[in-house]
C-alpha cells in the first residue's frame, strides 16, 4: 500500500551494533552470514523474518532509545508499534504456559512479551497514549496512558523477549491508500 516502514532495534542477540555503522545494504548479508554459524533456532527464525522485511522494503536501524526518539515520532503524527515486556509494562508476575494459556507464576513464571501501539504523547504529563489489544491487564482498559520513563523501560526489557523494537509505519506520499 505504498507505507514505509522503518525498525528501531534493541535486539543484541540478533544484530551487532557495529553493523549499522555501515552501508544499510549489506544488514542482509551479515544476518545471512550469522545463521550459517550460529545453531540457535530462535536466531534462525527471528534472522528469516528480519530477511523477509527487508526484502519487502523495511528499514532496519538502531538509534539510541529516549525520549527524542519516541517524542519525534509520535509529534509527527506517526503511531509507532512497539514491541516490549508486558511483565515490566504491567509490573506483573511473570508467566507460564499451560495448555496453551498463559498464567500468572512468580516462580516458575518467565518473562513475557507483548505488542502495543503507542499513538499519542501528552507533552504536559510526559506520557504516551498506548493502545493496547489485551483486555486484562494492569490499566485495566485498552487505551490508556502510561509514562514515558516506563514505556522506554519496557521497550529495553523487551530485548529478553526479542520484543525490543519499535515499528515506525510511513503514510505513503499524498497520504494512505
Amino acid at each position: 500500500r505504498g507505507y514505509g516502514a522503518t525498525l528501531y532495534t534493541y535486539n543484541l542477540e540478533v544484530f551487532d551494533l557495529t553493523w549499522f555503522d555501515r552501508d544499510p545494504s549489506e544488514l542482509s548479508a551479515l544476518l545471512v552470514a550469522q545463521a550459517e554459524v550460529k545453531a540457535d533456532p530462535k536466531i534462525r527464525v527471528a534472522t528469516a523474518a528480519y530477511l523477509d522485511f527487508l526484502a519487502r522494503g523495511g528499514r532496519i536501524r538502531f538509534q539510541e532509545l529516549g525520549p527524542d526518539l519516541i517524542r519525534r515520532h509520535l509529534l509527527e503524527g506517526r503511531p509507532i508499534l512497539t514491541g516490549l515486556s508486558a511483565t515490566y509494562l504491567y509490573e506483573c508476575a511473570r508467566e507460564v504456559e499451560v495448555d496453551g494459556r498463559l498464567y500468572y507464576d512468580s516462580v516458575k513464571g518467565e518473562p513475557t512479551g507483548h505488542f502495543v501501539v503507542a499513538h499519542g504523547y501528552d507533552v504536559e504529563t510526559d506520557s504516551v497514549l498506548v493502545a493496547d489489544p489485551l483486555h486484562e491487564h494492569a490499566f485495566g482498559s485498552h487505551n490508556y496512558r502510561v509514562g514515558m520513563v516506563r514505556l522506554l523501560g519496557a521497550i529495553m526489557m523487551g530485548v529478553l523477549t526479542y520484543d525490543g523494537n519499535l515499528l515506525v509505519l510511513e503514510p505513503p506520499p499524498g497520504g494512505a491508500t
